[in-house]
């Protein structure tokens, strides 16, 4: 299959296996691609995580051809992946943040790891400090921040540096739902700038939420359509009172 000029991901017949166990993944074939939104569902154990960590390269297929940015990641070299991981952005359910350090040093780590000087970090760190309405907690620890604050913080930390693709896992599932909506808004915003979203959710009724996006359903560690043709998520029966109502769409909070 010859990559088209806007996909940004492709798999063809796709399995991964850990260690000696039976396959997490198998004959996975899709293609998505620049600027959509994609919502990755499917019940607990379907394999959701681990198609997630393909795509941020947290592991390599056992089998099979993952084509990301037009490379095949079976046959990049090592040395080429830190330049491709730079361009994916990551936000766990978990938020990962680190403990000691406070929500400016949080989001402002992955511009130092690159080499970027002190002296030009503070302003593109404030100004999504800002973006994400947390300019009031640039000092704060995360221990002291709610979990929708530090859920934010995560976020900002993973779009700092202006990815392509962001990949969110459970992003939603420590918050409440009223926060689940904002941060959904987030994302919604960073995809009308042009960034790839791809969100796991369990949540149905998160992803209607969002009418332009996609939806992928995981198995058993299969595609719920072989064929790797995407849906639309369900649709309510009334969608209004939802976006484009309150003129702030890019900027949620």
């Amino acid at each position: 299959m010859a990559p088209s000029v806007d996909s940004i991901v492709q798999f063809e017949n796709v399995g991964l296996r850990y260690g000696t166990g039976p396959e997490a993944l198998s004959d996975l074939s899709f293609t998505l691609f620049a600027g959509q939104f994609y919502f990755l569902t499917g019940p607990s154990g379907a394999g959701k995580s681990s198609l997630l960590k393909l795509l941020y390269l947290a592991q390599r297929p056992s089998r099979g051809m993952v084509r990301l940015f037009g490379s095949d990641l079976m046959t990049l070299a090592r040395d080429r992946l830190p330049g491709f991981r730079r361009r994916i952005g990551v936000v766990f359910q978990d938020f990962r943040l680190v403990p000691h350090l406070s929500a400016f040093d949080n989001i402002a780590l992955p511009l130092r790891i690159a080499g970027m000087r002190d002296s030009d970090i503070a302003t593109p760190v404030r100004e999504i400090l800002d973006w994400v309405g947390l300019s009031a907690r640039v000092d704060a620890l995360p221990a002291t921040l709610s979990g929708g604050e530090q859920q934010r913080v995560a976020i900002a930390r993973a779009v700092i540096t202006r990815p392509d693709i962001l990949v969110a896992d459970e992003p939603t599932g420590n918050v409440d739902p009223d926060m689940a909506v904002k941060l959904l808004r987030l994302f919604e915003a960073l995809n009308r700038m042009g960034t790839t979203i791809i969100v796991a959710t369990h949540d149905v009724h998160l992803m209607t939420r969002i009418r332009r996006a996609q939806m992928m359903r995981l198995e058993g560690g299969r595609l719920s359509d072989p064929t790797g043709a995407l849906r639309y998520p369900p649709r309510p029966a009334d969608m209004h009172g939802w976006a484009d109502t309150d003129g702030r769409q890019d900027r949620p909070f």
